[in-house]
């Protein structure tokens, strides 16, 4: 399960003046905060009134996430950013509110492998006849309904416009929260692939992303397991990838462009690389060992410098000097051995003038 803190956006879904929406999201937004901070996630209440959104009026499809309005863009940005949804609505003639089905209908990869859950609530079946409506529309988005759901039958849970105390109904909430967290960190490498434009991924199923201090817990492991094999190499346990806590990490992925490769929410590698001076530097290129030997880390350190600019005039790289497999690998590649201290050897490769690094040597 990803580290990451999560986005839950608590939607208000009617948009009648003076209806009990708001109530009812206060008492679920109230009920659910102290177990929403264990489990580090972020409520973003949204009532559907004060987005303004038009009955749909964007000239392109909503799947072609091209947007000319700024209602739209809006809206996109916020669904976008999320994680997850908890619906509170009422039912309206058997079915959900046409704001709700219009705030749907306006986005398309936004809402994909997120989850998201119902707090209904209306008179003779308390609003579950609008969550069977929208589930069949949710679904048909890529979102994900939950089963644990909230419904709340007027007469006997709202008194003088607020939800009436009761144990079992805050359980039950909690109960959404909960199976909702689960749920989005399952999802997370769903929506991270769909967000993904790498088709060239060197493992099946696997995609590219850029690496952020939100990564650091998944980097340092990553580093402590390929980095012990350099430490034996060089009978030296002073390697920097080795000795970084969480912090630490997270202070450089904040500076260093830093690429990972994931599948399934593991990360199977990474590279980091950023300019100094006329130098590219590249460095903290490590696969996870079952993968060692099929091409990985040669894939890459060729997209690590791929980024250096034609005003670079080389690119570096440093190793242990008897990590022989490194050695080897890098010479492979057309690197050569600048100098060596006995402990880490320094290897260079030159960027030529429209940006194109030096051929590899070839084996």
């Amino acid at each position: 399960m990803s580290t990451k803190p999560l986005r839950v956006i608590v939607l208000m879904c009617s948009t009648r003046p003076g209806a009990l929406g708001p109530a009812v999201g206060r008492w679920l937004i109230d009920t659910i905060a102290p177990r929403a901070t264990e489990l580090g996630v972020e409520l973003q209440p949204v009532a559907l009134g004060d987005l303004a959104l038009p009955f749909l009026d964007e000239e392109e499809e909503p799947a072609s996430g091209l947007y000319r309005n700024e209602h739209t863009k809006r809206w996109s940005a916020m669904v976008d950013e999320a994680d997850g949804f908890i619906a509170v609505t009422p039912e309206y003639n058997y079915g959900m509110p046409a704001a709700f089905k219009n705030a749907l209908d306006y986005l398309g990869r936004e809402w994909a492998w997120k989850p998201m859950g119902f707090v209904s609530y209306g008179n003779t079946s308390a609003g579950t006849r609008s969550v069977q409506h929208a589930k069949q529309v949710v679904t048909t988005l890529r979102l994900v309904p939950l089963g644990a759901t909230v419904a709340l039958r007027i007469a006997d849970a709202l008194d003088g416009g607020r939800v009436r105390p009761d144990a079992g109904r805050d359980r039950a909430a909690v109960g959404v929260l909960d199976e909702l967290a689960r749920l989005a960190h399952a999802l997370r490498p769903m929506r991270e692939r769909t967000r993904s434009d790498s088709g060239t991924a060197p493992v099946p199923g696997a995609y590219v992303r850029a690496l952020t201090p939100d990564d650091a817990p998944e980097v340092l492991v990553l580093q402590r397991c390929c980095w012990l094999e350099e430490a034996l190499a060089n009978d030296t346990l002073a390697i920097p990838a080795l000795e970084e806590s969480l912090d630490q990490v997270r202070a450089w992925l904040a500076t260093w462009q830093a690429t990972g490769l994931w599948r399934d929410g593991r990360l199977l590698g990474m590279v980091r690389a950023r300019r100094v001076d006329d130098d590219w530097h590249v460095g903290r290129l490590g696969v996870v060992p079952d993968l060692r030997g099929q091409g990985v880390g040669r894939w890459l350190l060729r997209e690590a410098e791929a980024a250096a600019g034609a005003s670079c005039r080389r690119i570096v790289l440093a190793t242990g000097a008897r990590s022989r497999r490194n050695l080897d690998l890098y010479h492979a590649q057309g690197y050569r051995t600048e100098s060596s201290d006995g402990a880490t050897a320094l290897l260079t490769k030159p960027v030529t003038a429209d940006g194109v690094v030096g051929e590899p040597v070839g084996r």
